[in-house]
């Protein structure tokens, strides 16, 4: 009976997550998929990125520690998370009509088995509840900025869809963080430098395992060893490609916001310059490592 009563509560806890979702996966028009109108380079982006996505759940888990008394914002970090799940379903789930032979479930779990992030912290790694709130801001922008690119340079019409659905989401979380940590500032005033040093800490571990450990169990066979640079420039590289300046502009407005910054102006305009100067040696140079690596990776 308690197990029956367990299973009727996830179900009733379930409908309510949905009833809140801004899209469900069966509002993509599936049958929709072309794959004359594909681009092949993009496949392996989008089987790394659903395995990040898909792996939410443990970031939601991770946010209800650092702030147990805060039933608003666990409530808020709850359905976020069940949307960032949605998200790697949606992206897994498309990655499988472009390449039916490949398993999404198999390459979550062992992306889950090698990589995994500490679920028993009782406070923030940033430091501060204002701190983790910039953190997440940070994650939104680039996510935001990430799918809009891809969105725009695909042709296939439901990754298409897909990407321009995330993308609204992830704005609309970029507020969700924005807002609470502006209530979060009002209380714990952490100075302008520690806000901008959170912020550009956290827009660094871009580079941190995560993405390359996803783009590895996404895309390798296990018989591969897995190498850090190697499956950093295998993603970065390609990837970097589809962003143009509008979309470092825009993200660049939207870290200033997040540090307290005006988010349009002269500064900011300068410092988009900069970050598109950034982006594309850095696309450059890892395209070089990919040339490097392939034949090593072809010879194991």
């Amino acid at each position: 009976m308690a197990a029956v009563m367990r299973d009727a509560g996830r179900e009733r806890e379930q409908r309510r997550t949905d009833s809140m979702k801004h899209w469900q996966l069966a509002d993509i028009a599936w049958d929709r998929f072309d794959a004359a109108r594909l681009d092949p380079s993009i496949i392996p982006l989008v089987k790394a990125a659903a395995l990040v996505e898909r792996n939410g759940i443990d970031y939601g888990i991770y946010l209800n520690n650092v702030f147990p008394d805060d039933p608003d914002f666990r409530q808020a970090a709850d359905n976020w998370s069940v949307e960032e799940v949605q998200h790697g379903d949606a992206l897994g789930q498309w990655a499988m009509l472009a390449d039916p032979g490949w398993d999404f479930a198999a390459a979550f779990d062992r992306f889950r088995a090698g990589y995994q992030i500490k679920l028993d912290a009782a406070t923030s790694v940033r430091g501060s509840r204002t701190g983790e709130l910039i953190a997440r801001c940070m994650v939104e922008t680039g996510t935001s900025s990430y799918y809009t690119a891809l969105g725009e340079a695909t042709e296939e019409p439901v990754l298409r869809t897909i990407c321009k659905q995330i993308a609204a989401d992830e704005f609309r979380h970029f507020k969700l963080f924005y807002d609470h940590m502006r209530r979060y500032l009002a209380r714990e005033n952490i100075s302008f430098l520690q806000r901008l040093r959170i912020a550009a800490g956290r827009i660094s571990e871009s580079e941190d395992d995560e993405l390359a450990y996803a783009f590895h169990c996404g895309n390798e066979p296990e018989s591969i060893a897995y190498d850090h640079a190697r499956c950093l420039a295998a993603y970065m590289g390609p990837a970097m490609r589809y962003y143009r300046f509008r979309h470092v502009e825009r993200g660049m407005g939207m870290i200033f916001k997040a540090v307290g910054l005006p988010p349009r102006g002269r500064l900011s305009d300068v410092t988009a310059k900069l970050a598109w100067q950034l982006i594309q040696r850095k696309q450059r140079r890892y395209a070089t490592r990919m040339q490097t690596a392939a034949p090593l990776a072809a010879a194991a």
